[in-house]
């Protein structure tokens, strides 16, 4: 069957406005041209990009972003492309941008020939939805840079090919450009997504920068450029159990009552952190640059409390310690200033205001929008950032090590501190702060912990890791429904009997259902996160697949996950930063899981380059899987599962952690078919330095 890639004036009416979803999901609109769109300023829009192209470049970048179209077509929008990318960057196309809102809309309503597409739809269009996204308008949805696709006219040709997919058929898509679909069969992928797959020699953020701006890479983040973003609820929770889990191992209380946890970013996956603290029971008080997101927050329910004044924010901080009162302050103000305030008011008055602390700004991309200097206004970093970028990076490792100079006098007296694994502490040792951990010798380790390394590492090892569900249907009714299931699945699971060094982490997940309930999590499609094992997650899985077949669903759920979970990610400074035999570095584990999900029955799988950490920091792979209440649905989830969980268990028992070696001999006495091999220990350290000696 031929797809035709563009849509003429016989196809529907008053299509170039693409308007409705039929029309979104036409090709195309080319005859007439949509007209030009104005640079809407009523959203946020991304920092202007700067790629430093040569002429011969920028002639290959306009070449690229023309393969779109006709050559009837060049001459109106050749001037226009180019003027795009130099005055952005990088060619949006920002006149097939469509006026359709772009939201989830329920499954039924899109035009497409199978229930796995339609699934597909309802996820690409809540990432680019106003209220998820970070920068809509430039298909950005997450984390500055984190594309769902490069540009308008690749958005409109998924859309078509996924209304046109039929189930023995196969979409390639290649960094955002949909390659097209190929004849492959029912058991497949419906959709394989690669994003940033270069030559490692060449992955580095100055080739990115150019590679992006040509159109033929992108940076799809984690869940950006594979469709699975569910809006700022996965990181509320994330962090709800990493502040819990930190009040445990650093405070010793499960009570954080008047506790105080100081952060900073508000755009973005990091506008959580307020809801976070506020579920963790704790103070949260949270530094944010940008007016703007600081506003969204607040006006969203996300964060209770603004100031831009920081004397008011510390009598803030006095008066809720000492109530015990749990809510979320955003400082509308650089979060050097905050920091070292904090430190001034110690020298001052001998109180320590910050119990615990970490940072969530976009440290992967510092010197495109990721993190500003604390020399500059908001308004002059942008600009800086695109006149002067040299300029801009000095400013910026200054203020990073300004902000650890702080960091560190506080935590000697007693605060906490760990990294959030968003290359915080890894950009802070290249700006040569005082960061160095005595000792290192595999270059994974600084003065604080990851907190993959200190709070959450064992419980990946464990096998314990962000599982998502989103109902299609759009019904807020079904979604509690889910969380009905999900609470009695482990209820029942812990009941049964599970290992003691699993059962806080149930008990934690099963406090988080009521209290995401409870604290309107949802932005953006009917979705829900919690942290599950192998058994929790199938178990889950199962009953929601029975719950759709027996019509106590509305509509088909589709499960996916995080990257950023046991197996789907290889990175040396977040999730495999506790692995210690010299393996963190290799990506065998997250290219192994994206290979091994497409052919146990995932819906669709996806590989990038870069996520969290950065470009050139990581490889990861995700999935996504269409439970339609069919007996094949149940049994792709059952294997699928199974593995995805297992993969990475296994490389972390290999590695030594023994609560992986428990987690993977339990998952194999359940399963016969399951064989690992099992590392065998040096009992005698100095074994190893007589050995050279002799």
């Amino acid at each position: 069957m031929k797809v035709s890639l563009y849509a003429t004036n016989n196809d529907f009416d008053n299509f170039s406005t693409m308007s409705s979803l039929k029309d979104v999901c036409s090709g195309l609109p080319l005859d007439p041209l949509p007209p030009q769109r104005d640079h809407d300023d009523s959203v946020p829009h991304a920092p202007v990009r700067t790629p430093h192209l040569t002429p011969e470049e920028e002639r290959l970048a306009l070449q690229n972003a023309l393969r779109y179209f006709p050559p009837e077509l060049h001459g109106v929008l050749a001037p226009e492309f180019a003027q795009e990318l130099r005055d952005y960057g990088h060619i949006y196309m920002y006149r097939f941008r469509p006026q359709c809102e772009m939201r989830a809309y329920p499954i039924d309503e899109y035009p497409a020939r199978t229930r796995q597409a339609a699934a597909l739809m309802h996820m690409i269009m809540n990432n680019l939805d106003h209220r998820v996204a970070q920068f809509p308008h430039e298909l950005v949805t997450y984390g500055g840079n984190g594309q769902v696709f490069g540009n308008w006219a690749q958005f409109l040709l998924t859309m078509q090919y996924l209304s046109e997919m039929t189930e023995d058929q196969t979409l390639v898509m290649y960094s955002g450009h949909p390659a097209g679909l190929f004849p492959s069969h029912r058991g497949a992928p419906r959709v394989v997504i690669t994003n940033g797959m270069v030559v490692p020699n060449y992955s580095s953020r100055e080739e990115y920068e150019k590679m992006f701006a040509l159109g033929v890479t992108m940076y799809g983040q984690m869940t950006a450029g594979s469709y699975c973003y569910i809006g700022p609820q996965g990181i509320v929770h994330g962090t709800t159990i990493t502040v819990m889990n930190a009040g445990r191992k650093y405070l010793g209380l499960n009570d954080l009552a008047g506790k105080v946890f100081v952060t900073s970013g508000l755009g973005g996956m990091s506008g959580a952190q307020a809801k976070a603290a506020v579920v963790a029971g704790c103070i949260g008080v949270i530094a944010e640059v940008s007016e703007d997101a600081l506003v969204k927050r607040h006006k969203q329910g996300w964060l209770m409390e603004t100031t831009s004044n920081l004397d008011e924010c510390m009598n803030m901080i006095r008066r809720y310690k000492r109530e015990k009162k749990t809510t979320s302050i955003g400082y509308l103000g650089n979060a050097v200033d905050l920091w070292e305030r904090l430190v001034q008011e110690y020298d001052s008055t001998g109180e320590l205001l910050a119990d615990l602390g970490s940072d969530q700004t976009s440290c992967h991309n510092p010197y495109g929008g990721g993190y500003y200097p604390v020399q500059l206004t908001f308004t002059e970093a942008n600009e800086v950032m695109h006149s002067d970028p040299l300029r801009f990076k000095n400013l910026v490792q200054e203020s990073l090590r300004r902000q650890i100079t702080a960091i560190n006098k506080l935590s000697e007296r007693g605060m906490f501190f760990w990294d959030y694994g968003n290359a915080f502490l890894l950009e802070c040792k290249r700006a040569g702060a005082d960061v160095s951990k005595e000792g290192d010798t595999l270059g994974t380790r600084f003065r604080y912990p990851s907190y993959v390394q200190d709070i959450m590492g064992d419980i990946f090892s464990l096998g314990f890791g962000p599982f998502r569900w989103v109902c299609t249907s759009g019904n807020p009714n079904d979604l509690a429904t889910t969380d009905e299931i999900a609470t009695s699945v482990l209820e029942d699971i812990i009941n049964k009997g599970v290992p003691e060094s699993a059962k806080q982490q149930f008990q934690d997940n099963i406090r988080w259902i009521k209290e995401a309930g409870i604290h309107k999590m949802v932005v953006g499609s009917q979705a829900r996160i919690l942290y599950a094992d192998r058994v929790g997650r199938i178990a889950i899985a199962t009953a929601f697949n029975q719950a759709v077949a027996d019509g106590k669903l509305q509509g088909p759920v589709v499960i996916s996950r995080d990257h950023h979970d046991v197996s789907g990610t290889d990175s040396p400074f977040r999730e495999t930063s506790n692995i210690y035999d010299g393996s963190a570095f290799c990506a065998d584990m997250a290219v192994q899981n994206f290979v091994g999900d497409s052919f146990r029955g995932a819906t669709w799988v996806a590989l990038h380059n870069g996520g969290g950490c950065g470009w050139g920091e990581v490889i990861n792979g995700g999935f996504g899987l269409v439970l339609d209440g069919s007996e094949d649905a149940g049994e792709r989830a059952k294997m699928m599962l199974q593995w995805d969980v297992s993969n990475g268990v296994a490389r972390r028992s290999w590695c030594g952690n023994q609560n992986a070696k428990e987690a993977i001999c339990r998952a194999m006495d359940q399963n016969s078919k399951l064989k690992v091999t099992m590392p065998h220990a040096v009992e005698d350290d100095t074994l190893l330095e007589r050995a050279f000696r002799n």
